[in-house]
Parts: structure tokens; C-alpha cells; sequence
């Protein structure tokens, strides 16, 4: 019988450049700035030699690197064919913390599964489509230069539109300016109305249910597609988020904040949102995502998937629910924030989107990518073994 024989996990850095941070943690444009972000891989092998690999993009963060060195051993052993099994295991353990560290796990066993078969894991979950929609996802707004005037963001949202992208989704600025916001709201739909559709993330940085009143109504004259945590803690809060949803008619697309399919299920039923947010880097990998999903169907909504990586894309290849990928995060000068650690042709640069505005599904074995192991072995900072 095939067994779990070991779990690596290999921590990393790479370089963004022009790519700063705010005070409150949110990646930002800053001309000359060298960022270097933090990352991981995990590799797991079994006693046959096979290996499953699965490198995170935004859900490579240090907090989600802390769930994974505690639940990495306790799938030694296990068969790896035993996916739900370990699924169900490890959100008990990580109940405490909501699962996220799971995810890369999950991954990691779709990938492997994939590869032991000779099959692409979109084929696995019974993808039937290989062009996905996508929309271009904005660094946060700024003060330095980059994306800090509305000008700025028609001129970022112009470019990405020649590039073939019909969608596009501003990240807006962090001091909850309620009537900055609305600015940017009312000039970039007066500049794309009917061209493009057009979504706005918050957040949660506007601070009051009056000033978020406003900037709905903005969304809502303007015929935005949808709005995402508009205040603080709107993303966490049902009764907020339907007063909301009752009031408007501009969609609401919530979840991302929300970790498991129970409070997820939760949610949905209290009619709290018109979009259902999954990422399997949080959602506890490609099982979780697509149980979301498939709640979400049932329930006659849409699910929206979160971020862009090769699991994202193998996922939402099967989802007949799902409408754009996400390709996260770019702005002035900034092609991708993701880390460049493949050897194939797998690329999530603004750049390498088709004409048709649509990103591929890769077709290879398992996550379909090729681990560039070179690069992540120059810039590896800590490697963690368990067996």
C-alpha cells in the first residue's frame, strides 16, 4: 500500500520590484522599491518514490507556514489516495485556526494523485473548460506616485484593457476616505461603463455604515459587477453584510474572510451575499474549494474564485458556477507579485493573458507546472523535514 513517507516544506524568498508595503501590511506601488516576499513549498513523497508538489502564492504567508509545519507530520503515514480522510482529520486539528493550513497539504495530495495517474487534476475533478475569463486585480491605491489619483487607475485599467482583459477590479485606498473612493468610483465608471466590468475591494477600511451607504450608492449609479468587504468588519459580519445586500443593487461577493464550508454554509443561508468567495491556498485546498463551490450551486450561486494559481485554475476549470480568474496583484510597473519559481510555460504576469482575456488551464499531470527547484534552492532561507 502506498504511504506518506515524508513531507518537506522549503521556505524562500524572491524579489518584487516597485513593490512597497503600507502601514497596515497591504502591498502598495513605490518607485525603486525591492520588496523580497516570503514564501514556501511543500513536497510530499511516498514510499513508491512518487512526489506531490504544491508552491502557495498569496496563501504562502508566514501564519499559513505555521499551520502547515504542525499538521505536516501528522499525515506521515497516511495514504495519500485518502485525500477526504486527511481532509476531515485536519480540520479537527485546526479548528482552533480555521483550516488554512490544510490547504497547501490538499494541494499537494491533488498534485500527486494527478501525477500517479497521468492525468491533470482539471481533468480529475472533470473540467470542461481550458480558457478561463479573467479579470486584472489592482495593488492597493497609494500616495507614492503609482495608483493614487483616479487618472492612475483608468490609466492601468486602459492598459490591461488592450491587452485583451473586459474585467477589471480596484483595490482601494487604506484610510477610509469614503468620498475618495467614490471619486475613483464615479471616473472609472463614466470611463468603462460597457466596456469592462468592474469590481471594487475595500477592504473593510471605511469605517462607518453611513460612509459605506455612499459609496454603495456610488457602485450602484456607476453598475459595478460587485463590491467586496466595503467596511470594517463587514466581511465578518452577516447582519451588516445583508443590510446591505437588502438596500442595494449592486452585488456583494463575500466569503473570503470566512474560513470552512459550515460557517460558509452559514452565511449563504442567512442571504448574505450574491457571490461565494474560495481560494484553495485557504479553503483548505482543492477539496475544500470545490465543496464551496458545489454549496454555492446548490444554493443557486455563483463561486468566485480567489487569487490565481495553478490549483485556482484547475478548480474553477470545473466549476460551471464560477464566471472570472483572478489575476493577482498587479499595478504600475508590476507584472505579477507572485513568485516566479516555474520552468514551464505557467505564468500569472499581466502580460500573459490571451487576446481573448482568458488565462489557460495547464494540462500536464497533477497541477500541470514544472517547479523551477534551481531558483527555489538559490533563494532558499529554511528547509523542514518530516518523516
Amino acid at each position: 500500500m502506498s504511504k506518506i513517507e515524508k513531507v518537506d516544506i522549503v521556505e524562500y524568498q524572491y524579489p518584487v520590484e516597485h513593490l512597497g508595503v503600507d502601514s497596515k501590511g497591504n502591498r502598495i506601488y513605490e518607485a525603486g522599491a525591492k520588496a523580497r516576499i516570503s514564501n514556501f513549498v511543500v513536497a510530499i513523497t511516498t514510499n513508491e518514490g512518487a512526489i506531490g508538489e504544491f508552491a502557495p502564492g498569496l496563501g504562502g504567508k508566514l501564519p499559513h507556514l505555521g499551520q502547515v509545519l504542525q499538521v505536516a507530520p501528522l499525515v506521515v503515514g497516511r495514504n495519500p489516495a485518502h485525500r477526504e480522510g486527511i481532509y476531515n482529520d485536519l480540520k479537527k486539528v485546526l479548528r482552533h485556526f480555521g483550516g488554512v493550513g490544510a490547504s497547501h497539504i490538499d494541494c499537494a495530495l491533488w498534485d500527486l494523485a494527478g501525477k500517479r495517474a497521468g492525468l491533470s487534476v482539471a481533468e480529475m475533478l472533470g473540467g470542461y473548460r481550458d480558457r478561463l475569463p479573467t479579470y486584472a486585480s489592482a495593488i492597493h491605491a497609494d500616495d507614492n506616485g503609482g495608483l493614487d489619483s483616479p487618472e492612475a487607475f483608468i490609466d492601468l485599467a486602459e492598459e490591461c484593457f488592450e491587452l485583451g482583459y473586459r474585467a477589471f477590479k480596484i483595490h482601494g485606498w487604506t484610510d477610509g476616505d469614503a468620498d475618495r473612493e467614490i471619486e475613483n468610483i464615479e471616473a472609472m465608471g463614466t470611463r468603462f461603463g460597457g466596456r469592462m466590468a468592474l469590481m471594487l475591494d475595500l477592504g473593510s477600511e471605511i469605517l462607518t455604515y453611513a460612509d459605506t451607504l455612499k459609496v454603495y450608492a456610488a457602485c450602484d449609479e456607476a453598475g459595478f459587477y460587485w463590491i467586496e468587504d466595503p467596511y470594517r468588519d463587514c466581511g465578518m459580519s452577516q447582519n451588516a453584510q445583508r443590510m446591505l445586500r437588502e438596500k442595494f443593487k449592486t452585488p456583494v461577493c463575500a466569503l473570503e474572510h470566512i474560513r470552512g464550508l459550515e460557517p460558509k454554509a452559514d452565511w449563504i443561508a442567512a442571504g448574505t451575499t450574491d457571490f461565494v468567495r474560495a481560494d484553495p491556498e485557504y479553503d483548505m485546498g482543492v477539496s475544500g474549494t470545490m465543496k464551496t463551490a458545489h454549496l454555492a450551486e446548490a444554493f443557486g450561486l455563483d463561486c468566485e474564485i480567489h487569487s490565481a494559481g495553478p490549483a485556482h485554475r484547475a478548480c474553477m476549470s470545473a466549476i460551471r458556477n464560477s464566471n472570472f480568474y483572478e489575476l493577482a496583484l498587479v499595478g504600475p510597473q508590476i507584472p505579477t507579485i507572485l513568485p516566479p519559481i516555474y520552468t514551464n510555460d505557467y505564468s500569472d504576469r499581466l502580460d500573459a493573458v490571451g487576446k481573448d482575456g482568458c488565462f489557460p488551464v495547464p494540462e500536464g499531470p497533477g497541477l500541470g507546472v514544472t517547479l523551477d527547484w534551481d531558483f527555489i534552492e538559490r533563494n532558499k532561507t529554511s528547509h523542514h523535514e518530516f518523516q
